[in-house]
C-alpha cells in the first residue's frame, strides 16, 4: 500500500510534466541507441557494406593515430585487410593492445569499446557481426546459425580477394 501511495505521488508530479518528460525519455533512448551504433557515431571508421536479418557486414578504416568514441558491435568476426597495432578501451576502462596481422581473422564478443590505431600505418578490416533472436519462450538472446545465401556467399568473396591486391 505504501508503494503505492509512493508511486502515486511520485507519478502525480510527473503526470504535470507528462508532455515534457515523454519528449526527453524518447530522446534520450534514441540518443543512446543512435549513439552506440558505430555506423552513425563513426562513419569515418565504420561503413555499412551489406545487411540482412542474420549478419551485419561493415567497413572498418582508422587512418595513422586515429581514435573512435565509445560504441558496440554485436558479436562477431574481423577478417583484418592490412595489418595494424590497436588499442581497445572498454566502458570500465580496461585496455586491451591487439597486434593485428593482414589475413587473420578474430572471433570478438558482443561489447563496448573505444579504439585507437597506435600506428603509423592505416588499418583496414571487415567485422561480420552475427545478430541474435529471441526465442518466443526465452527472453534472453539465442543464437541462431547465419544464413549465408549464395549472395552472401558471392559479396564476401569478391570484397575479400579485391581488398587483398596490392
Amino acid at each position: 500500500m505504501v508503494t503505492r501511495t509512493l508511486l502515486g505521488v511520485c507519478l502525480g508530479g510527473v503526470m504535470s510534466f507528462k508532455p515534457s518528460w515523454v519528449a526527453v525519455l524518447v530522446l534520450v533512448a534514441s540518443g543512446v541507441a543512435f549513439a552506440q551504433d558505430p555506423t552513425k557515431v563513426e562513419p569515418s571508421h565504420y561503413k555499412l557494406a551489406f545487411e540482412n536479418e542474420s549478419v551485419q557486414v561493415v567497413d572498418v578504416h582508422y587512418g595513422p593515430h586515429e581514435k573512435s568514441s565509445m560504441h558496440e558491435h554485436p558479436g562477431g568476426v574481423v577478417v583484418v585487410i592490412t595489418g595494424g597495432h590497436l588499442r581497445f578501451t572498454d566502458q570500465q576502462g580496461h585496455v586491451q593492445e591487439v597486434f593485428a596481422k593482414a589475413g587473420e581473422s578474430r572471433w570478438f564478443p558482443a561489447f563496448k569499446h573505444k579504439v585507437e590505431n597506435l600506428g603509423d600505418t592505416p588499418y583496414n578490416a571487415v567485422y561480420i557481426g552475427i545478430k541474435t533472436k529471441r526465442s518466443a519462450s526465452n527472453s534472453h538472446p539465442v543464437e541462431s546459425p547465419p544464413q549465408i545465401d549464395a549472395q552472401m556467399e558471392e559479396i564476401l568473396a569478391k570484397y575479400i580477394s579485391t581488398s587483398r591486391k596490392p
